[in-house]
């Protein structure tokens, strides 16, 4: 059967978007192909305007159309505590909490030597550069509790330490609303470990 190469097209684009599998990026592409003209014009310029105009944040590196992002750029945040996050979506995660209310540094990935990926690849120089700001009182290493995140995070720590600036890193284990004989040995070991007193 003779395929549509414009449909086949499109939906291999969406199926080069992380997460998204070939039932995913077919139900996107017949979304699109239902779109007036008006709602894809819309649309495609939402993506070159996205793609155009955000870059990185001069500080902490997250993304931003603007020279710093609001949080760097909002003089009530707390300048000496920095949470070290893998990527911009974190920062998205930490503020929907509205508890938060030092600054970021992102670093864009972690160290992954299988993944060809070292400290050089991710932004730890820009960090260590943040550090020789005396106001910097706490780095809170916030990656995820993978290998990579706690190789990441144990690498930077080690980095930190000997400025004389305290290092956190986040406490994990059991999410709220979780059964207990569900979780892993490492994720109840980590929430064991983490307990606090009530």
């Amino acid at each position: 059967m003779k395929k549509v190469v414009p449909l086949q097209n499109l939906i291999t684009q969406f199926e080069r978007l992380p997460g998204i599998g070939h039932k995913s990026a077919q139900r996107l592409a017949f979304h699109v192909l239902s779109m007036t003209d008006t709602q894809i014009e819309d649309f495609t310029a939402a993506v070159r305007e996205a793609h155009s105009k955000i870059h990185r944040c001069e500080k902490c590196c997250d993304l931003t159309d603007d020279v710093l992002c609001p949080v760097c750029d909002d003089p009530e945040r707390d300048a000496g505590t920095i949470c070290v996050v893998e990527n911009s979506r974190d920062v998205m995660a930490f503020e929907r909490t509205h508890e938060y209310n030092g600054v970021y540094h992102v670093l864009h990935g972690v160290i992954s030597p299988l993944n060809g990926i070292g400290p050089e690849d991710l932004t730890v120089k820009e960090l260590i550069a943040r550090l020789s700001d005396t106001s910097v009182k706490e780095v809170i290493m916030a990656t995820n509790p993978t290998a990579e995140g706690e190789a990441t995070a144990v690498f930077l720590a080690r980095l930190i330490k000997p400025l004389g600036i305290e290092v956190s890193r986040l406490a994990y284990g059991v999410p709220v609303g979780a059964d207990l004989e569900y979780a892993d040995e490492f994720t109840l070991l980590k929430a064991m470990e983490g307990r606090q007193k009530i």
